[in-house]
């Protein structure tokens, strides 16, 4: 589908016009720092704004600068993670740090192939840096931005990924891209109208404190209070939960192979390397 450069002017005017009047203050749109915007990127993935603001500050006090963070140990950031989850993310990010010290002297590349060589660092990470912390004029597409493109240019119709991308390219207005990706990101999450789901019959959802994730999250918050023994854990488990203890060696087993835990002997703690 061609749009025309008219139709491409008065959406641009429209998303600029309402966010005028209806921008966020947040703080990391206070900064230029590549690595304080990584840090506030990783961190909004799958996590609601509103978790979010407190955590990046305290995080930001007491990682200052990508160096702070590359030398702190996984345990050190694991424990200030608690709260936004998806405890990966904070491994991946201490990696990425990492790789920007050892690689790059501490400063990020501004090369979107070299960005996306970082450890956890996907397109839209890496674009998410260039527009937001170098100002490059490049279109980056996330779950809001889609939702946009699809429903004022494809009447809320899916479409394949080389195409909501390519018209984003479209809209994009050079010299403009840090305004630009900010206004859409407030557009769709505060203004756009979300279609209305097609109900299909499926089969029940685990309830939250069924799954994995509730069970793992249990296991971080024990071992960010200190170290216990396994036989501790299970028994806990058992008592609290009521979960057999095949079922509780199945999420310590894949805890550690994540490495965010460590068994040594009997003992588990978050990984000090």
């Amino acid at each position: 589908m061609k749009i025309t450069g008219r139709r491409i002017r008065e959406f641009q005017d429209r998303i600029f016009s309402w966010w005028e009047h209806n921008a966020r203050d947040l703080p990391w749109r206070r900064t230029r720092d590549p690595y304080r915007i990584l840090v506030s990127e990783v961190m909004l993935q799958q996590t609601q704004v509103s978790r979010v603001l407190p955590k990046y500050e305290e995080f930001l006090h007491t990682f200052p600068t990508v160096g702070s963070l590359a030398s702190a140990s996984p345990a050190h950031i694991l424990r200030l993670w608690k709260g936004l989850g998806y405890n990966r993310r904070a491994l991946y990010l201490k990696r990425a740090a990492e790789s920007v010290v050892t690689d790059y002297d501490g400063t990020f590349p501004q090369d979107e192939a070299l960005l996306v060589k970082l450890p956890g660092l996907g397109r839209y990470t890496a674009r998410a840096l260039m527009v937001f912390a170098f100002e490059k004029d490049v279109a980056m597409v996330d779950t809001n931005i889609r939702q946009i493109i699809t429903h004022f240019f494809y009447n809320d119709q899916p479409q394949k990924d080389n195409v909501i991308q390519q018209t984003a390219d479209a809209l994009l207005p050079h010299g403009r891209s840090w305004d630009w990706h900010q206004a859409l990101m407030d557009y769709g999450a505060l203004a756009l109208e979300k279609p209305k789901k097609i109900i299909r019959p499926k089969k029940p959802a685990v309830p939250f404190r069924q799954s994995h994730r509730f069970y793992r999250g249990k296991v971080m918050d024990l071992l960010r209070e200190g170290t216990i023994s396994e036989g501790a854990l299970q028994n806990l488990f058992l008592q609290d939960y009521q979960v057999s203890l095949e079922f509780t060696s199945t999420i310590l087993d894949g805890l550690i192979k994540d490495r965010l835990v460590v068994r040594t002997g009997q003992t588990l703690h978050l990984p000090e390397k």
